[in-house]
């Protein structure tokens, strides 16, 4: 090997959770358990180290309006990665965020396009909001402009009727979540109440977000058929708000969405306990803050979920799901460095010693 700088990250590696190093070496930017001959240069980070944090359900480009411009996303995706937040899956966004795939300073971005709603039926300006019929050229849309994903709105609060309701009929979703399928992407949907669950999960649908609906009865069959959930428990803890906001208009929909909060954390636990997979996302964009990562990963603790297990679903485990390396030998050197063992503490997560994203200690 040439002479050149090195990073040397030492203390306690943790590959994966059984999976403990005493330290790692960056060589242009990739991860060596190996001393690099000919080294220089060397600057060391010592600590407990971890894999990049995964947010699987973060929007960068939206706000609460709708689509914001490049300086906002940029300053979106540092906060993550200020958090720690090294890898990102965009449930849904309107702003076209390609550009970020050339800034080797920003976290990595796995997109599912733009969410995709019946009309007039989700927030206004986030989503293509069209009718039953148009459904599977619209997933075929978004499964090109994606990396892999898609997001639907799988339902929403129905005026007419007062409450949340499903946004479609069986048939619609099983030909668009086939198409999308068929495309290579896996699919995802939005889902906050009961009604709206077993036909996406008989359909074939890969993940639900939120997924405060999940029932006793509907768990087997998200379990048997390997269907994960992303239950962003920082976004729930918003329900009694929203509901005091529609107790005159809506109040039906509002004793609802406080029932759905109020068994938030027995939801997440019952589901974990069945064997259903389990990731952390935030649902940062929109009206909630980025860089909230350790936040969740402790609610996922306060519902009962073993620390390690919830260590696991914004670390190794997560990033073995989205298909992206972890800390393995040549893969890119995407770590966080803490002062001590997160896996004894979660909370550790809140104050990052250092982010290595691309090889480069971010300053």
């Amino acid at each position: 090997m040439s002479d050149q700088a090195v990073l040397h990250v030492k203390g306690r590696v943790l590959v994966g959770p059984e999976d403990v190093r005493d330290e790692l070496w960056v060589v242009d930017g990739r991860v060596s358990y190996g001393r690099p001959a000919g080294a220089r240069d060397i600057r060391t980070v010592a600590g407990w180290a971890l894999p990049g944090l995964v947010d699987a359900h973060c929007h960068v480009g939206l706000g609460p309006h709708g689509p914001v411009d490049a300086a906002t996303a940029e300053k979106q995706a540092r906060t993550d990665r200020e958090a720690g937040t090294l890898l990102i899956r965009d449930a849904g966004s309107p702003s076209d965020t390609r550009w970020v795939d050339d800034r080797d300073d920003l976290p990595k971005i796995i997109r599912a396009g733009r969410h995709i709603a019946r009309t007039r039926r989700y927030i206004r300006n986030f989503a293509h909001e069209i009718e039953p019929a148009d459904l599977v050229e619209y997933v075929a849309q978004e499964a090109r402009r994606g990396d892999g994903w898609v997001k639907l709105v799988g339902d929403w609060i129905d005026r007419d009727l007062g409450d949340l309701a499903p946004s479609w009929p069986r048939d619609a979703v099983e030909a668009a979540i086939a198409e999308a399928h068929r495309l290579g992407a896996r699919v995802t949907a939005h889902c906050f109440a009961e009604n709206s669950l077993q036909d996406l999960v008989e359909a074939g649908i890969d993940c639900i977000e939120h997924a405060t609906g999940l029932t006793e009865e509907l768990i087997p069959l998200f379990a048997s058929r390997g269907v994960a959930i992303v239950p962003t428990l920082v976004n729930i803890a918003t329900f009694p708000q929203l509901a005091a906001g529609g107790d005159t208009r809506f109040p039906r929909w509002s004793a609802h969405m406080r029932r759905l909060h109020e068994r938030r954390y027995d939801t997440v636990r019952n589901a974990y306990d069945a064997g259903i997979p389990v990731f952390v996302g935030t649902d940062a964009g929109g009206s909630l803050a980025h860089g909230l990562v350790a936040d969740e990963v402790a609610e996922l603790v306060t519902a009962g979920i073993p620390p390690l297990d919830a260590l696991a679903a914004t670390s190794w485990a997560a990033r073995a799901w989205l298909g992206r390396p972890g800390l393995e030998e040549g893969a890119p050197a995407d770590l966080v460095v803490y002062e001590s063992d997160p896996r004894a503490d979660v909370r550790v997560l809140a104050a990052p010693r250092r982010v290595v994203l691309n090889g480069q200690v971010v300053e």
